[in-house]
């Protein structure tokens, strides 16, 4: 199986709602937190309300959300894994806590909870600054072995930026320099304003400046070209089967039961196919993408070995 195992939402899918009618009167008798460990107004916070407040006619309860944030989300699932294991508490993860084990920011693994269900994902991209003297990705690939650390590529240090940069560079026996800053959207700027000549940056950061031919985009970190960027190729095209993705997953403290885990996983296989839901996370500037159980677990076992093979370079 390859790193990104992929699926269609819902495709192949067993469980659903209709499945567990017995499940409803046992699971869930009252609301069930979502602990989401990042401050109130980023992404993952968006996106996650969205799954709250459109999930309660699927679960047939309500889920409150509790941010904490803090250390890159740490702090938010350790108290989420502190948590009683019955299946009213949930959390968020996504590749920052894979990064942050690997790199040793945290003890906590992606394997000290019950992955639930892969729900969204944010499309990566390699973006590059208009004054290279390339406007390909080949052409990127020809100048960059011809010229090793010339280059400098703007990502966030011991992030899921820095990750996918370094599996390009792996895939493509690339050498450039890493510079690291806070967001998306600085390291962007930094492109636009010639102060570096890569990054990796997503649709909503970028497309704008790409359309007003500020940037370039070189390469999708998608499986198929996107609508919005039609003439970029994928890493798939472009001879690696990379998929680089900011994937959100919701997961339960380790050892819930399994009723609760499965009609939780039932109930957000019906949303993720809700047009309302698939709307709103489209209009927050995220796909969705959901994966059961098994192929979550599946995902985040993949991930982990590439994160653990790449970690020295990514090490903040």
């Amino acid at each position: 199986m390859t790193i990104f195992s992929r699926s269609l939402a819902g495709a192949g899918m067993a469980i659903t709602l209709a499945a567990t009618p017995a499940l409803a009167d046992e699971y869930p008798t009252r609301s069930v937190e979502f602990i989401v460990p990042w401050a109130p107004g980023g992404g993952s916070d968006v996106l996650m309300r969205i799954v709250a407040n459109n999930v309660g006619p699927y679960l047939g309860a309500e889920m409150p959300v509790i941010n904490i944030g803090g250390v890159g989300g740490t702090v938010g699932l350790a108290e989420a894994s502190d948590r009683a294991a019955d299946g009213y508490t949930i959390s968020q993860v996504h590749e920052g806590l894979l990064t942050a084990t690997a790199t040793g920011v945290t003890d906590l693994a992606w394997d000290d909870f019950d992955p639930i269900a892969l729900m969204t994902a944010s499309p990566q991209f390699l973006v590059a600054a208009t004054d290279q003297p390339f406007d390909t990705f080949e052409g990127l690939v020809e100048y960059a072995q011809a010229n090793p650390g010339e280059l400098t590529i703007g990502v966030t240090l011991g992030g899921v930026p820095h990750l996918n940069a370094a599996m390009i560079a792996e895939a493509f026996d690339l050498d450039w320099r890493y510079v690291g800053y806070e967001g998306t959207g600085e390291r962007i700027r930094a492109v636009v304003g010639g102060n570096l000549d890569l990054a990796i940056g997503d649709i909503s950061s970028s497309l704008q400046f790409a359309e007003n031919g500020d940037l370039i985009f070189l390469a999708s970190g998608t499986a198929e070209r996107m609508e919005q960027t039609p003439d970029v190729p994928t890493f798939a095209e472009l001879g690696a089967d990379l998929d680089l993705l900011i994937t959100r997953g919701i997961v339960m403290p380790q050892g819930a039961p399994e009723e609760a885990q499965a009609r939780m996983e039932a109930a957000l296989e019906a949303l993720s196919q809700d047009e309302t839901f698939i709307t709103q996370v489209n209009n927050a500037g995220a796909d969705v993408m959901f994966r059961g159980r098994e192929e979550y677990r599946d995902y985040l076992e993949d991930l982990a070995d590439a994160v653990t093979r790449l970690s020295e370079v990514i090490a903040p």
